[in-house]
């Protein structure tokens, strides 16, 4: 196998990097991809700094038995916490979600306040107002910690019409609006499956989606380095928990056939 038929090894703390797996094979279909969601564990967002560490480690240690030539982050969690110790452990690119939506971000904002709605740990870490600061210092970041999210959209709850989540988005988004924001990060992989109902709560609001910052991210980087492949499309997917309630959520997430099986593991093996 060349460097270019190589994995791409695309890990999260379970379903929601799914949203960043649909928008890479949208993007690169070609490529071939090994997803790891840590089912077992899921949500990163509310552990400590250390625990994090700990899984994101165990992650990587799995993926990196595998023959890759890049590896993904898709857990913004996992990239605030954790990005230098992945870093540390493989001799291939490591791309993000964290730093492409917020250049993404700092572009686009008309008025300079971008807001970020992301986990407890995503929050605490500061990764996005560095990311936004980094571009340009002048902006001003407003994050909003979204604890109920993720276990909501776990639990399928992500609907049109669902009173639950509507009520708790309206909770969490009022703040940012009255603040005047115009420019909305979706600082976790899980967010994109409520961006259409973001959206109307946030009429005029730009959304920025990290799963698709970071599918283009990984695309252009591939393609600088000459790693971009021009066939192949395999794919396989791995969990820690629960094989069979991650396939059939999945494919709600993917809109359909995932194109691999999906195996139970245990990520220290």
């Amino acid at each position: 196998m060349n460097e270019s038929e190589r994995y791409i090894g695309v890990f999260d703390s379970g379903i929601g990097g799914l949203t960043v797996m649909k928008s890479i094979l949208d993007k690169l279909p070609q490529e071939n991809i090994i997803y790891f969601g840590d089912t077992a564990h899921v949500p990163y967002g509310t552990r400590s700094r250390a625990q994090i560490t700990d899984y994101v480690i165990a992650d990587v240690n799995f993926l990196r038995t595998f023959a890759l030539k890049a590896l993904v982050i898709a857990c913004n969690t996992a990239d605030s916490i954790a990005r230098t110790a992945v870093e540390a452990m493989l001799p291939v690119p490591v791309f993000g979600v964290v730093e492409p939506a917020s250049r993404r971000a700092a572009a686009v904002t008309r008025n300079g306040k971008i807001g970020v709605i992301a986990t407890n740990a995503t929050v605490g870490s500061g990764a996005y107002e560095a990311a936004v600061t980094a571009v340009n210092p002048e902006l001003q970041v407003l994050s909003k910690a979204c604890p109920l999210l993720v276990p909501l959209v776990e639990n399928g709850r992500f609907h049109r019409g669902d009173p639950v989540i509507a009520t708790v988005l309206q909770e969490y988004l009022t703040p940012l609006r009255e603040a005047g924001i115009d420019t909305l990060v979706l600082g976790c992989t899980h967010y994109p499956l409520l961006q259409d109902l973001i959206a109307e709560l946030m009429p005029g609001i730009t959304i920025i989606s990290s799963s698709e910052a970071a599918a283009d991210a990984l695309a252009d980087g591939l393609a600088a380095q000459g790693l971009s492949a021009a066939q192949g499309g395999r794919r396989a997917y791995y969990v820690s928990d629960n094989a069979a309630g991650f396939e059939a959520a999945a494919r709600t997430f993917m809109g359909g056939d995932l194109g691999g099986a999906v195996t139970l593991i245990k990520p220290e093996d």
